[in-house]
């Protein structure tokens, strides 16, 4: 409770900070302005000694007098002044709920502070990159999206959770994955596998995969939250963890791992809390179909979108190992993509019974 405490307190305080920027500026008659790191790719950096995506220093300038600028500088104080609320009684909420608080018709018009929710989640993000602050410390929460199984005992807002005695269908990762609100109490597990989607991990924990093998499973049901990358980093930094990521065979399935391994381009600046520079690709691979004997008909054409998107990864400083280039321009070359659900067309337990314990066997990944 002490480190929670203090937590919201630094946070308030930078929060506040925000108002101060307003309030001093009026003071001075000037216009009050907000400093807002730039979100993109031109202004993020891959430093390859720590394998890690990274912010940049270019901002963009946010003023009330600008009339371009005005309606989203009014935006991020309301939802700045929400987020501080929020650390002041000490409760967490949704996104969806800090668009309903700041929401309300201009005095004397017709105008609403926000229309739609797409307008102040990417409020809340810039907050997080200009304050150095996640959302999670900003006390917001998304929906429960990821489930766990395997030999690891959490304690979970008081509540001792031994996710090893949960059934199939494991426990549901919380949003907010922080030490303060989510203790990793015990785990005995020689390594952690996240799996991209939702079908495969239900085989995998049906399978008891977890037990004959000793892991930890994880899986996020397509891209990761953020709470199951925290989660994932926290298990490999604390326990020491090896991880092994299992995605589709395709542009998507790769962007995925890379997200997991080096970090996000839209949120670089969480990359040191979040991604895993050691974590390995273990499949699906483009050379997998061959080497498993799938045959081609299960495969998929790779669209326009599939293929503008793969040469788009090829340019990316994070995919430039020669081998990376060679699994990205196999896929290309060959002109289908196989998702994991394919490997069913040997066998239904084909995944636990034969090609996960080959992989791990020989050690047949991409780093």
């Amino acid at each position: 409770m002490a480190q929670k405490a203090r937590t919201a307190t630094a946070v308030e305080k930078k929060l506040i900070g925000v108002a101060d920027v307003v309030i001093h500026a009026a003071e001075r008659r000037q216009d009050p302005t907000l400093t807002i790191p730039v979100r993109s790719l031109s202004n993020v950096t891959f430093n390859d000694r720590k394998g890690l995506i990274e912010m940049g220093k270019r901002k963009q300038a946010r003023s009330f007098f600008n009339v371009g600028m005005a309606k989203k500088f009014m935006q991020t104080v309301l939802v700045a002044d929400a987020l501080c609320e929020l650390q002041r009684a000490n409760l967490t909420t949704s996104l969806r709920e800090i668009y309903y608080r700041s929401k309300h018709t201009i005095k004397n018009s017709h105008e609403n502070t926000l229309d739609t929710q797409d307008e102040s989640d990417p409020l809340i993000e810039d907050l997080e990159v200009s304050l150095e602050a996640l959302r999670e410390e900003l006390h917001v929460r998304a929906e429960n999206a990821g489930s766990i199984v395997g030999p690891l005992v959490l304690v979970d807002d008081g509540d001792r959770v031994d996710c090893a005695r949960l059934g199939k269908g494991g426990y549901s990762v919380p949003s907010i994955v922080e030490p303060e609100y989510l203790q990793i109490r015990q785990c005995t597990a020689d390594f952690l596998l996240l799996v991209e989607k939702g079908t495969q991990w239900n085989r995998l924990s049906e399978d008891k995969f977890w037990r004959r093998y000793n892991c930890v499973l994880l899986t996020g049901n397509g891209q990761p939250p953020r709470g199951v990358r925290r989660l994932a980093r926290r298990l490999h930094e604390e326990k020491r963890l090896p991880v092994y990521v299992l995605v589709d065979n395709d542009p998507w399935g790769y962007y995925i791992y890379s997200v997991i391994k080096q970090g996000s381009i839209n949120l670089a600046f969480e990359s040191q809390r979040m991604a895993i520079p050691k974590a390995k690709f273990v499949g699906l691979s483009s050379a997998d179909p061959e080497a498993y004997e799938l045959p081609r008909n299960v495969g998929i054409k790779l669209n326009d979108k599939d293929v503008a998107r793969a040469k788009e990864l090829l340019g990316y400083t994070w995919f430039q190992k020669k081998s990376w280039q060679a699994e990205i321009k196999r896929m290309l070359s060959s002109g289908l993509k196989y998702e994991l659900d394919a490997l069913a067309n040997k066998d239904f337990q084909f995944l636990t019974k034969k090609y996960l314990p080959r992989k791990l066997k020989e050690q047949d990944w991409l780093d």
